[in-house]
C-alpha cells in the first residue's frame, strides 16, 4: 500500500508518473497517505482474516477502503486553485492545501455558465443579417443542423462524461482517454485553438459594437467621405488597432489574476439573458404598438441615414419647394433643373416601416433568401424600379451596398460559433457536487433552451421586421442603430450596451480557459515541443500559456473582419465535436468492459449522424478550410504517434485496433497467401548472454533491410531452465530484445521462452510463433561460429537440427554467414554487386532477397548478378537468353551470366580433405575421451593429415592441374588449428616408421600405420600417453578410406567454391542455395563440413533454402 502511494505522489512530473501524470488516474486511493496506511495496515491482523495474511502487504481490504473510494474527491486543476493558492509564499501545489468539497449544481455548475457560452455575439451582430439574406426557411435549416449537431454532441458527451469520474479537463480529457494520446492531442490542440480564435472573434464584435454603434468617431481611421475598398480598408484597420488595444488589456486582467474574470462572470451572464428578453418584449410590443423606424427608399433601393434629412426630394415650404439634402446628395446644384442622377429622376421616393410588426404579414415576404454579390444595393422584394440596365450605378455611396458575397455555406460557417460552447459543464466537473448527474441534465437543458431561442428568433424576426432592414448588416438604413436593438424594448440602447458587455466577458473567458487547455495538453506530455507551455507562475497560472495564446490571437484580430474569423473557429470546433463522437460510437460498439456510462440516453447511430454532421458542416462551411484543419489535425497527430511520449491510457483505438487485429486474423486463416501476396514473415533466432543481451545483433539490422516486403517480424531467443526459477532473467532478456529492435528499427514482436535445454528452446519458437494465419514463413539463424571447437559442439548441432525441422515445417530458411561483417543500417554502399548463384530451383528466393534489400538505402546502390550454373549437356547460350526472358517477366533488373562447370576428376587433395574431415568424425564416435583428450586428438589428427599432404605432394590425378596447383591449395590454413582452445599446444610427431594416410588411389600411399606419440611443446620431454583403447584399433582409424559419395559432395563444394570465389570475390554478398541437412545425424559434422568448404574465401554469404512452394510470379 506503501509502494502503491509512493507511485501515486510521483505521479505528477515524477520519473515513475504513467498516463498523463496525474495521480487521481494512477490510483484509486486518493486521499490516502503513508501514515494512514501504516495504521490500517496494523488493522489487517485480525485473526479472522488469516488465511489472506499474505496479500495483506500488496491487497490491502476491502473494509478499510470503502470509505476512501466513495469519497474520491476530483479536485478541478481550473482557475479556483489559482485564486486559493495566489497568496500562498511558498509556492505549495494547490493539492497541498485543504480545498472545501465541490458544491456547484446543475444550474449554477453547468446550466449557466452553458447558456452564457452559447449565447454569443452572433446572436446580437449576424442572426437579423442571416434571416435576411437566407431567409426564415433557409435559416431554419442552418440553425436547425447546428444544434442538432451540438444536441447530438451533447448527448455523446454526456455518455462519456457519465462513464466514470471525469477529472477537470472537460472536453479534451474525455477525447484523450476515449481516443488515445493521438487522437487527444490532435483534437486538444484543434479546441485550443478554436477557443484562442472565439476570443478573438468575441474581441472583434466588441469592437464592432463599440465603433459602428457606441462611439463612432473615436474611429482613428476616418471612414467619412470614404467609399468602396477605402472604407472597408479603414474599418478593418480601426478594428485591428483597437483589437490589439482591447486584447493587451484582457491579457493583462488575465494575467493579474482570474479571480476578477471569475467574479464579473455573473455580471456578464445577467446582460446576456437581459437582451435577450429585451428583444422578446420589443416582439410583444410591435404587436400592440409598431415602434417608429421609417427606412427611405429610392425606386426600390435602400438610402442609408447619411444620405437624407427627409425622405423626400422636395418639399414645401411656405408655397414654395425647397429641395432636400437627398437632392443635394444627387444633383449637381440645390435648383429644380440642376443636372441629376438618372436613375434619381426616374424613380420616386418612398418611405416605409422597418419594423411593421409581428401582426403585418411581413413573414410571406421574408419566407425565402435574397443572396447579394458584394456591392449589390439592398433592394426591396415588391416594388419596381425605372432602371436603364446598360447605365451603371452612380452615387453608390448613397445606397445601402453589401458588404461581402454571400451564399448559403457562408451562413453556415458564419452561424455554427453561435451554438458553440456545450462543453462549458464538462470543463468545470470539478466543481460540481455530482458531475455524472449535473453534465447530461445541464447541457442538453442549455441547448434546448438556446435552440430554442435561435429557432423563435429566426421566425420572430421574419415576421417582424422588414427584409431590407434585415439585410442591413451594420443599420446603415435606420440611423445607424444595431438592427436587432431596434426591435428591443425598452430602448435600443438595452442590446448595445448588453452585447458590448457579453462579448467583453465571452473573450475573457476564452483568454482566461485556452491557456489552461493548452496547459493540460503541455503537462501531459504528449507533444514534446510544447512542454515548456506547462510552466508557469508560482501559483501554477499558465502565464507561458497565456502569452502564446494572446499571440495566436492577434492573427485573429489582424484578420480584422467577423465574417472572416467566424469559420474558422467554426472548423476547429466542427472537429472536436466530430472526435467526441467518434469516440461514444466506438466505445459503445467495441463494448468494451469499462464502458459502464450512468446516462443510458445514448445510441453508436446517434453519435455516427452527429459525426457526419460536423463532418459535413466542415466542407459545407469552407471546404478549403476544412483541409487545411484537418491538415493540421493530422500533423499533430503524426508527430505525436513518432516523437510524442508513449501512454497507455485504455482509449478506444486500441479496443479497435484489437477488434480489427482479431477480424483480420480471422481472415488470414482461410488459406494460405497467393504468391503475388508472399512476403517473408521472419522468425528471427538470436542467443543471448549470461547478461541476457543479444550476441549477435547484426541479425537485426539484416532483418530490417530485407523489411522492403513490409511482412511480420519475430524476435526469439531461448532462455535455459524452469519458468519458475528464471522467470526474471526472460523478462531481462525481453525487455533486451525490444531495446535493440527499437535501436534497429525493425517492427515487430519479441518473443522469450524457458525451456530446459536450448534445443527444445528454439524449437518451441519454431513451433508456435506468431498467432493463426499471422505466422512466420521463414527462419532466419546466424551460421554457428567456431563451431569446430569441442566446446561449441552442442551449438552446431542444435543449428543443424533447426535446419531440419524448417525443412520438414516446410519454412524458408536464411542462414547469414559472417554476420559481424554485415553492414549496420547507417552504413551505406555506393558501388558493388549483390551476386546470386543459383544453382537449384527453391520456388524464387533467391531472386526476391535482392530484390527487397534493394529497396533498403544500405544496397541500393548495387547491382545485382544472376549466375547459374551449366552442366557437360546443358546448352549455355540457350540458358541464358531463357534466364534473360525469366528476369524480364519478373520484373527484375539484373546481369546474367551462365557458369560451364565441367567433370573433372576427383584430385587427390579432394580425398585428403574428405579423409580428414570423416577421420575426425570417426575418432569422436570410436574414442569416448574426455573434452582436453578430444581437443588433443582432433588436432593431432588434422596436423598429421597436413603434414602427409605437404611432404607427399601428391599428384593430380586430372591432367590439367599442376601439382603446385595442389600443393597451394593443400597449403590453406584450416580453421581447426585456429580453434583449439587449449592453452597447451599439442603436436603429433610421427616416428620414423610411420607413414601418412592418403588417398587410396594414390600409387604411393604404403598400408599400415605408426604409433602415436605426445609431446609437450612447452616442456620439450616426450610423455608417451596411451590414446587408443587398443593398437588395433588405431590401425584401424588411420588406415580408413573416404566414403565415396562424400568425395563427391566435397569435390562440388569445392569445385563450386572455386568457381564462385573466381566469379564473387568482390562482392558485397553472395546468395546461394544452402544444401539440405543429411537424413542421417551420423553425417552432421560432414554436412558442416561441406557447407563450410563452399563458402570458403567469401566475406559476406547468405545461404538460402526455400520453404518448398513458389514466392515470386511473372503473373500481374
Amino acid at each position: 500500500m506503501q509502494n502503491n502511494m509512493t507511485d501515486c505522489e510521483e505521479g505528477e512530473g515524477g520519473p515513475n508518473s504513467q498516463g498523463d501524470g496525474n495521480p487521481k488516474e494512477s490510483s484509486p486511493f486518493i486521499n490516502s497517505s503513508a501514515d494512514t496506511d501504516t495504521e490500517k495496515t496494523q488493522q489487517y491482523d485480525g485473526k479472522s482474516m488469516a488465511l489472506f495474511e499474505e496479500e495483506m502487504d500488496t491487497s490491502p481490504m476491502v473494509s478499510s477502503l470503502l470509505s476512501t473510494l466513495a469519497n474520491y474527491s476530483n479536485l478541478p486543476t481550473g482557475s479556483k486553485e489559482h485564486e486559493e493558492a495566489e497568496n500562498n509564499e511558498e509556492g505549495a501545489r494547490p493539492s497541498k492545501k485543504p480545498v472545501k468539497a465541490p458544491q456547484l449544481g446543475t444550474l449554477m455548475g453547468v446550466y449557466l455558465p452553458c447558456i452564457q457560452n452559447i449565447f454569443g455575439v452572433i446572436l446580437f451582430l449576424r442572426m437579423t443579417w442571416m434571416v435576411g439574406i437566407g431567409g426564415v426557411f433557409g435559416s431554419f435549416i442552418i440553425v436547425f443542423m447546428c444544434c442538432s449537431t451540438t444536441m447530438l454532441t451533447a448527448i455523446s458527451m454526456s455518455a462519456i462524461a457519465t462513464n466514470g469520474v471525469v477529472p477537470a479537463g472537460g472536453s479534451y480529457y474525455m477525447i484523450s482517454r476515449s481516443l488515445g494520446p493521438e487522437f487527444g492531442g490532435a483534437v486538444g490542440i484543434c479546441f485550443y485553438l478554436g477557443t484562442t480564435f472565439a476570443g478573438a472573434m468575441y474581441i472583434l464584435g466588441c469592437i464592432e459594437i463599440l465603433l459602428i454603434y457606441i462611439v463612432p468617431q473615436a474611429a482613428i481611421f476616418k471612414i467619412e467621405g470614404l467609399e468602396g475598398a477605402e472604407a472597408e480598408l479603414a474599418l478593418l484597420n480601426n478594428m485591428r488597432v483597437y483589437g490589439t488595444i482591447v486584447l493587451s488589456f484582457m491579457a493583462l486582467v488575465v494575467f493579474v489574476g482570474v479571480k476578477y474574470v471569475n467574479k464579473l462572470a455573473l455580471v456578464f451572464l445577467a446582460c446576456v439573458i437581459l437582451s435577450i428578453l429585451a428583444v422578446y418584449a420589443g416582439v410583444i410590443k410591435t404587436a400592440i404598438e409598431p415602434p417608429e423606424f421609417p427606412v427611405c427608399l429610392l425606386g426600390n433601393r435602400t438610402l442609408t441615414s447619411k444620405a437624407y434629412d427627409i425622405c423626400a426630394k422636395f418639399i414645401e415650404i411656405d408655397n414654395e419647394t425647397v429641395t432636400t439634402k437627398l437632392w443635394r446628395s444627387f444633383c449637381d446644384s440645390e435648383s429644380l433643373n440642376a443636372t441629376c442622377d438618372e436613375y434619381f429622376i426616374n424613380n420616386n421616393v418612398t418611405e416605409i416601416q422597418g419594423i411593421p410588426g409581428v401582426t403585418s404579414g411581413i413573414l410571406a415576404e421574408n419566407l425565402f433568401g435574397k443572396y447579394l454579390e458584394k456591392g449589390m444595393t439592398l433592394e426591396k422584394r415588391g416594388l419596381v424600379s425605372n432602371v436603364d440596365p446598360d447605365s451603371p450605378t452612380t452615387n453608390s455611396n448613397r445606397y445601402v451596398l453589401a458588404d461581402i458575397t454571400s451564399f448559403f455555406t457562408l451562413l453556415v460557417g458564419i452561424y455554427f460559433p453561435s451554438v458553440t460552447g456545450i462543453m462549458a459543464g464538462s470543463n468545470r466537473s470539478g466543481d460540481l457536487r455530482d458531475a455524472q448527474k449535473s453534465i447530461p441534465i445541464g447541457t442538453i437543458a442549455a441547448i434546448t433552451t438556446t435552440s430554442t431561442v435561435y429557432m423563435s428568433c429566426v421566425v420572430l424576426f421574419g415576421a417582424c421586421i422588414e427584409g431590407v432592414v434585415l439585410r442591413d448588416k451594420f443599420g446603415e438604413g435606420v440611423n445607424g442603430n444595431l438592427v436587432i436593438g431596434t426591435l428591443a424594448w425598452p430602448s435600443p440602447w438595452v442590446i448595445v450596451f448588453g452585447s458590448f458587455f457579453s462579448t467583453c466577458g465571452a473573450g475573457l473567458q476564452s483568454l482566461t480557459g485556452a491557456p489552461r487547455l493548452l496547459q493540460a495538453i503541455s503537462r501531459d506530455g504528449i507533444i514534446p515541443f510544447l512542454r515548456i507551455f506547462g510552466h508557469g507562475k508560482a501559483n501554477g497560472e499558465p502565464t507561458w500559456a497565456l502569452l502564446l495564446t494572446a499571440s495566436i490571437c492577434e492573427i485573429g484580430i489582424i484578420i480584422a473582419s467577423l465574417d472572416a474569423v467566424a469559420p474558422i473557429l467554426s472548423m476547429f470546433f466542427l472537429m472536436c465535436y466530430m472526435f467526441v463522437n467518434l469516440a461514444c460510437a466506438l466505445q459503445t460498439l467495441l463494448r468494451t468492459p469499462n464502458w459502464r456510462p450512468r446516462f443510458k440516453f445514448y445510441h453508436w447511430a446517434l453519435s455516427f449522424l452527429g459525426m457526419s454532421l460536423c463532418l459535413s458542416l466542415m466542407f459545407i462551411c469552407s471546404w478549403y478550410y476544412a483541409i487545411v484543419a484537418m491538415g493540421i489535425a493530422t500533423c499533430i497527430y503524426k508527430y505525436i504517434e513518432f516523437c510524442g511520449a508513449e501512454k497507455e491510457w485504455g482509449d478506444g483505438i486500441r479496443g479497435i485496433s484489437l477488434s480489427a487485429a482479431r477480424f483480420s486474423l480471422m481472415r488470414l486463416e482461410e488459406g494460405p497467401p497467393h504468391t503475388k501476396n508472399w512476403r517473408p514473415q521472419v522468425l528471427v533466432l538470436v542467443s543471448v548472454d549470461a547478461e541476457q543481451n543479444v550476441e549477435q545483433p547484426r541479425l537485426l539490422s539484416l532483418t530490417n533491410q530485407l523489411k522492403a516486403g513490409k511482412g511480420l517480424t519475430i524476435v526469439g531467443t531461448s532462455v535455459q531452465g524452469t519458468f519458475l526459477d528464471n522467470y526474471t532473467e526472460a523478462q531481462k532478456a525481453d525487455q533486451s530484445l525490444r531495446k535493440l529492435m527499437e535501436t534497429e528499427k525493425v517492427k515487430g514482436f519479441s518473443q522469450v521462452v524457458i525451456s530446459s535445454n536450448l534445443r527444445d528452446g528454439t524449437s518451441h519458437l519454431i513451433q508456435v510463433g506468431g498467432l493463426g494465419g499471422l505466422k512466420h514463413n521463414t527462419v532466419m539463424v546466424s551460421w554457428p561460429r567456431n563451431w569446430k571447437q569441442p566446446e561449441y559442439y552442442q551449438q552446431f548441432k542444435n543449428f543443424i537440427e533447426v535446419v531440419r525441422e524448417t525443412t520438414i515445417a516446410s519454412l524458408a530458411l536464411l542462414v547469414p554467414k559472417n554476420i559481424s561483417s554485415y553492414p549496420s543500417n547507417g552504413e551505406r554502399f555506393t558501388e558493388g554487386h549483390i551476386d546470386v548463384w543459383w544453382i537449384v530451383h527453391d520456388g524464387g528466393m533467391l531472386m526476391l532477397l535482392p530484390f527487397l534489400l534493394r529497396q533498403h538505402k544500405v544496397w541500393r546502390k548495387c547491382k545485382m548478378r544472376i549466375f547459374t550454373v551449366a552442366q557437360l549437356d546443358d546448352n549455355s547460350i540457350q540458358m541464358k537468353k531463357d534466364l534473360i526472358t525469366f528476369l524480364y517477366h519478373l520484373r527484375i533488373d539484373a546481369a546474367v551470366e551462365v557458369v560451364e562447370m565441367l567433370d573433372h576428376d576427383i584430385s587427390a587433395y579432394t580425398y585428403e580433405k574428405t579423409l580428414i574431415m570423416e577421420q575426425r568424425s570417426q575418432i569422436l564416435k570410436q574414442m569416448h575421451l574426455t573434452k582436453n583428450e578430444m581437443e588433443r586428438e582432433i588436432q593431432s589428427i588434422t596436423d598429421s593429415s597436413r603434414g602427409s599432404i605437404r611432404r607427399k605432394k601428391p599428384p593430380a590425378l586430372r591432367p590439367q592441374h599442376s601439382t603446385e596447383e595442389g600443393a597451394s591449395v593443400a597449403e590453406k590454413p584450416e580453421d581447426e588449428s585456429e580453434a583449439v582452445s587449449n592453452p597447451k599446444q599439442v603436436q603429433l610427431i610421427h616416428s620414423k616408421n610411420a607413414s601418412s594416410p592418403t588417398s587410396p588411389t594414390s600409387p604411393a600411399a604404403p598400408p599400415g600405420g605408426g604409433t602415436a606419440t605426445w609431446t609437450d611443446s612447452k616442456s620439450g620431454d616426450k610423455r608417451k600417453i596411451h590414446l587408443a583403447p587398443t593398437p588395433e584399433a588405431g590401425k584401424d582409424l588411420f588406415s580408413m578410406k573416404p566414403n565415396q559419395r562424400d568425395v563427391r559432395r566435397m569435390h562440388t563444394a569445392m569445385r563450386l567454391n572455386e568457381v564462385i570465389t573466381k566469379k564473387s570475390k568482390e562482392a558485397k554478398l553472395v546468395l546461394l542455395n544452402m544444401p539440405g541437412p543429411p537424413k542421417n545425424r551420423v553425417g552432421d559434422e560432414n554436412y558442416m563440413e561441406f557447407l563450410e568448404v563452399l563458402t570458403e574465401g567469401l566475406n559476406r554469404v547468405l545461404l538460402v533454402r526455400g520453404g518448398g512452394r513458389e514466392v515470386i510470379t511473372i503473373y500481374s
